[in-house]
């Protein structure tokens, strides 16, 4: 038997135990641990911003109030908690610990450790808690290969993920586990936390260290929510400071302003992530920005998109659809600064091709909207589903040969540029599909005058058939 199947000490496990003085005092020693571990909180008492959750009516807290804990899955952008409070959750039961990320960890060691927490399990009646960080990193067959395991009860697993779990984790494994939704800190939430990092003993504890509020306030908003990145630029603001300090000992007394902090941080890239949830969210935000006709929404989320990183040619991809979508032939001409804006990123690229993508999505924003090609082309799809495709009338044919002329193709073919009105008698639906209507011209913009041009030629053809009809006097 395995010599270390009843023990806690596997390297990979973490069994926390941040209640330990001797814990807090380790924390309080080490500088090198970067300050966003340092101040985790030791106890669901000190987690903020999740009070949907954790409340004493929420959900979570709820269950934390019997030793049944089910297998979860925490979903929520980064720094918002979801590693601390898997820990956190593992004091309320008896069951060992053990966390992995999906990023390191293989299969075959994972279906180790399980297979050891099933031995633990049968032997000593003892559970095994499984945090898996990023669970979304696995891929479907990994994923699957949990299943037995979570299911028998070998394991209570608890999944992390910063992905919309529809999209990332299979629909079995969710099935199996309880989703939260954990949200982004909110700015107030954030700024405690800074406070508490400049208090703590675990925290900066650098001497005459302050921050006004409205540098507090600063660095709130910038972090998007997210508390590991707060904390990590409150960390290098301390260490800017103390190296000032050195210099400039006379100022020790001088809380740190706004401007105090900008010049230290500098710029800070924005959140966005080209394979995640955020990629969907702001070409979403940018598309509907256009089709409501906000100019300066849509020229913002462009902006999120391209300093985030985004490929300039899916943005320009996106564009030259929405010009067909949404636009159409209420403006012929915005297909075409859509397609100018592609050329200009091809030929150019980034930075200066921004501006060219700008160009487009001011154009597109301002332009008349109108989605009856979008809705035409979509009751022609539909009508070609049905599975009954009748062929091509014989007269519209083309007859290349003697011996399809023969068979009657091209025959009773009007060219209508032999009229002077351009158009003639002739029909060029299937009989089944004669009198059907899929593009119908909005009143907006030039269809507007194509809406015009359509009636004019269903009179002309309306005219033609009552000439073509007989009297009354011709019937008798």
């Amino acid at each position: 038997m395995n010599n270390n199947l009843f023990s806690n000490n596997d390297p990979a496990s973490e069994t926390m135990q941040p209640d330990d003085p001797q814990s807090g005092a380790s924390q309080t020693a080490d500088r090198h641990i970067p300050l966003a571990d340092r101040m985790r909180p030791a106890s669901l008492h000190e987690v903020v911003g999740q009070d949907d959750l954790l409340g004493p009516n929420g959900p979570l807290g709820l269950l934390l109030k019997g030793d049944n804990l089910p297998s979860l899955l925490l979903w929520g952008p980064p720094g918002c908690g979801k590693t601390t409070l898997a820990r956190l959750v593992a004091q309320h039961t008896q069951a060992r610990f053990l966390e992995y990320s999906a990023v390191s960890v293989g299969s075959k060691e994972l279906k180790a450790v399980m297979g050891e927490s099933a031995k633990l399990k049968q032997v000593t009646g003892q559970r095994t808690l499984l945090f898996l960080d990023e669970i979304h990193r696995f891929n479907k067959a990994q994923q699957d290969a949990l299943l037995p395991w979570v299911e028998r009860g070998d394991v209570t697993l608890i999944g992390a993920t910063t992905e919309n779990p529809s999209f990332e984790v299979n629909s079995a494994l969710i099935s199996r586990t309880r989703l939260f939704v954990l949200q982004p800190l909110q700015p107030s939430h954030v700024t405690q936390l800074l406070r508490r990092a400049l208090d703590d003993p675990r925290g900066l504890n650098i001497p005459h260290l302050t921050l006004d509020d409205d540098a507090l306030t600063m660095l709130s908003d910038i972090c998007e929510g997210d508390a590991r990145a707060a904390l990590g630029l409150l960390e290098t603001v301390g260490s800017a400071y103390s190296a000032r300090q050195e210099e400039n000992p006379e100022e020790e007394n001088k809380a740190l302003t706004a401007a105090d902090i900008g010049a230290i941080i500098q710029n800070r890239a924005s959140r966005y992530d080209k394979g995640g949830e955020e990629h969907f969210n702001i070409i979403s935000a940018l598309h509907k920005s256009m089709r409501n006709s906000d100019v300066q929404a849509a020229l913002y989320w462009l902006g999120r998109m391209i300093e985030g990183g985004e490929d300039p040619l899916y943005i320009a991809r996106r564009l030259v659809r929405f010009a067909s979508e949404d636009v159409g032939l209420a403006d012929p001409q915005a297909l075409v600064q859509t397609l100018a804006a592609r050329d200009a990123i091809h030929f150019i690229g980034l930075p200066e091709g921004a501006l060219a993508l700008s160009q487009a999505v001011v154009y597109l924003a301002l332009c008349p909207k109108s989605n009856a090609l979008y809705k035409g082309y979509k009751l022609v799809q539909k009508e070609v589903a049905k599975g009954y495709n009748p062929g091509v009338p014989m007269h519209i044919r083309n007859a290349p040969t003697q011996l399809m002329k023969g068979l009657g193709y091209g025959k009773g073919y009007a060219y209508a540029h032999d009229r002077q009105e351009g158009i003639t008698e002739m029909t060029c639906l299937p009989d089944s599909l004669q009198g059907e209507t899929y593009y119908e011209p909005g009143r907006r913009g030039f269809e507007a005058e194509l809406s015009q041009r359509m009636e004019q030629i269903k009179k002309w053809h309306r005219k033609r058939r009552q000439a073509s009809q007989p009297s009354e006097g011709e019937k008798k």
